[in-house]
């Protein structure tokens, strides 16, 4: 069974549409490792959170902000494909 990602992010904030380009981000870049994201809105001001399997892996207010993409991508991948190249995202400039 392919590991599932949820995406619960505040509706008040205005983060469905950051959730949603996240979610469409990481179902291109790991199409054949996920078995899909699930985006919920939360009812606790201010969450946005990320959770692999129910684990915790990403948390805006633990983190202090918002991860870029390309941080969110890596740190999916060391979890679910840790060979899989992630190509010009993982170029440092």
């Amino acid at each position: 069974m392919k590991p599932i990602i949820e995406i619960e992010y505040c509706p008040k904030c205005g983060w469905l549409l950051r959730s949603a380009y996240i979610a469409q981000e990481l179902l291109t870049t790991f199409t054949e490792e996920l078995g899909g994201i699930t985006l919920i809105p939360s009812a606790v001001s201010g969450r946005f959170e990320m959770r692999l399997d129910k684990k915790v892996i990403f948390d805006r207010k633990s983190y202090g902000g918002f991860a870029d993409i390309k941080w969110l991508k890596m740190t999916v991948r060391d979890l679910v494909a840790k060979d899989k190249p992630l190509g010009h995202t993982e170029r440092h400039n």
